[in-house]
């Protein structure tokens, strides 16, 4: 005889849905705000924190001795931003110069990595080419290498006897003395063509402790060769990207414009350029962000000079805090850089949005779209 067994009955949920295995939102909440907490607590720490205590130096008239938050130092409201925007003084004078070096840096800069990135990254990206690797390894070379050692490199080849003006030299072009030259393209292009000294409405004007005739004097020569190392360095690592961009494109569109006969040209300006519009504002904001931040290859090569012309806001950050003890005023300059930064990023990201297709270019390649002809032709 066998002993008769007992189950207890599984309860049936209503409309025989199986019970769920895992356990409440509210504990699977718990559980995802444990496993991320290490994050927000090392964030926190090492990120906020530091940021809290920077913006409150630069309300304060802390000297950099003791604590920020001890009794001795005062809190002096807007006055080192004041000093630095308003003030008249040298601490204005130099942030307007540090602006209008940084500004045309970026004016240069970013458009043209952005544009031999691409065209680098459309090279190394043909199916024909030989030896894709090697030249992907060698483009994103630079990208690899210290800064600090492609200063130095580029210390030698840009000196007056240097390799650069070596090269100019069998054109018959006389060289400039790169990295102590003061003078801003845009003055020597017009000293070319005869004008010397700007009109009054330029030079007796001023922004920032600026005449508005310096703010258009152009990169000075010193920060040109900046401006093409930034170039050589940089063009490597956005090259990557739009190389995985290229390489998620379908192939689809492309052969369909090939048999509507669109030409090379054609196809990459009205198909593969628009399907790049993530890949391009990623480029862009990345490299608008790091050209503001500009600090190592400054530190390294000129410390500024000459006559100030290769002085940027983060140099100038650095240098008004560490050697001239005025921790206020460069924290105020960090913080004033990076609303800079901010807003020309909502800027470019307003420019670059996603915008419907008008209804005059959607008649162009849909017909039923067009107008029909009051004599009843057809369209």
């Amino acid at each position: 005889m066998t002993a008769a067994t007992t189950t207890t009955p599984t309860p049936s949920r209503p409309g025989g849905a199986p019970r769920p295995r895992s356990g409440s939102p509210r504990r699977q909440g718990l559980a995802g705000w444990l496993f991320v907490s290490p994050t927000i607590v090392i964030l926190g720490l090492f990120l906020l924190v530091p940021v809290l205590m920077a913006l409150w130096v630069s309300f304060s008239d802390w000297s950099g001795v003791g604590s920020p938050f001890s009794a001795g130092v005062a809190f002096v409201g807007t006055k080192n931003y004041q000093q630095i925007l308003t003030g008249g003084g040298l601490a204005e004078s130099n942030f307007g110069t540090s602006l209008r070096n940084n500004a045309w840096y970026v004016l240069f800069v970013v458009p043209i990595q952005t544009a031999v990135s691409l065209f680098l990254a459309v090279l190394v990206n043909r199916s024909i080419l030989r030896g894709r690797g090697f030249f992907r390894t060698a483009f994103y070379f630079p990208s690899v290498t210290s800064s600090v050692a492609i200063t130095v490199l580029w210390l030698f080849l840009f000196s007056t006897t240097g390799a650069v003006n070596k090269l100019l030299g069998y054109i018959g072009v006389n060289g400039p003395n790169w990295f102590n030259d003061p003078d801003g393209i845009v003055h020597l292009l017009l000293r070319v063509v005869g004008v010397q000294n700007g009109p009054a409405a330029l030079t007796q004007h001023t922004a920032l402790g600026v005449s508005w005739w310096d703010w258009f004097a152009g990169p000075s020569v010193a920060m040109s060769a900046f401006i093409l190392m930034a170039v050589f360095t940089t063009s490597g690592t956005f090259m990557l990207l739009f190389i995985a961009a290229l390489q998620n494109l379908g192939g689809d569109v492309q052969e369909a414009a090939m048999m509507d006969g669109a030409n090379g040209w054609q196809r990459f300006w009205r198909i593969t350029l628009p399907q790049l519009r993530p890949t391009l504002f990623t480029v862009l904001t990345l490299g608008l962000i790091g050209c503001w931040q500009v600090f190592d290859q400054i530190y390294t090569g000129t410390k500024g000079g000459p006559a100030s012309t290769t002085t940027t806001p983060s140099y100038l950050s650095y240098t008004t805090a560490f050697q001239d003890q005025q921790w206020g005023q460069g924290a105020a300059i960090a913080f004033i850089l990076f609303v800079i930064i901010v807003v020309l990023t909502l800027v470019q990201r307003a420019i670059l949005r996603e915008r419907a297709v008008s209804k005059r270019r959607m008649r162009l390649y849909d017909p039923s779209l067009r107008p029909v002809p009051e004599n009843g032709a057809t369209r």
